[in-house]
């Protein structure tokens, strides 16, 4: 009988993978276990997309006099840039939280992006 388990799978895997290799395993299981959820490394330029992953990073940035919101989402396989125009702060939108958005993907100098995204907020592990 052989084992089909991948690295993330193995019951060894906390003493042999680092946490960020566990945390990346397990935040693509749990992106592809959302319904119609796409791996951002997938993603492609001009196409709708539904994403799920953690937000590892949440700036107001100025741009061009209007205040944006812009975020970095992971969901194991890459990582997607999201940018809310004309906003100062969106309650829930934070570093660590975790989140499920769609929208249209683009490419801007080399980086995935989607402006606008409609997003849901997803409980926290544990809650």
């Amino acid at each position: 009988m052989t084992s089909t388990r991948t690295a993330h799978q193995s019951p060894w895997r906390s003493v042999l993978a680092s946490q960020e290799t566990i945390t990346a395993g397990e935040e693509r299981d749990d992106a592809s276990r959302q319904l119609g959820c796409t791996p951002v490394e997938n993603l492609k330029d001009r196409t709708p997309a539904t994403v799920s992953g953690v937000l590892r990073s949440v700036v107001l940035r100025p741009r061009e006099n209007v205040q944006t919101v812009e975020a970095e989402l992971y969901d194991g396989s890459g990582s997607i840039d999201l940018v809310w125009l004309g906003r100062r702060r969106i309650v829930g939108i934070e570093p660590g939280r975790r989140v499920r958005v769609e929208g249209l993907v683009c490419d801007i100098r080399g980086r995935r992006t989607i402006y606008n995204p409609r997003y849901e907020l997803r409980a926290r592990p544990g809650e």
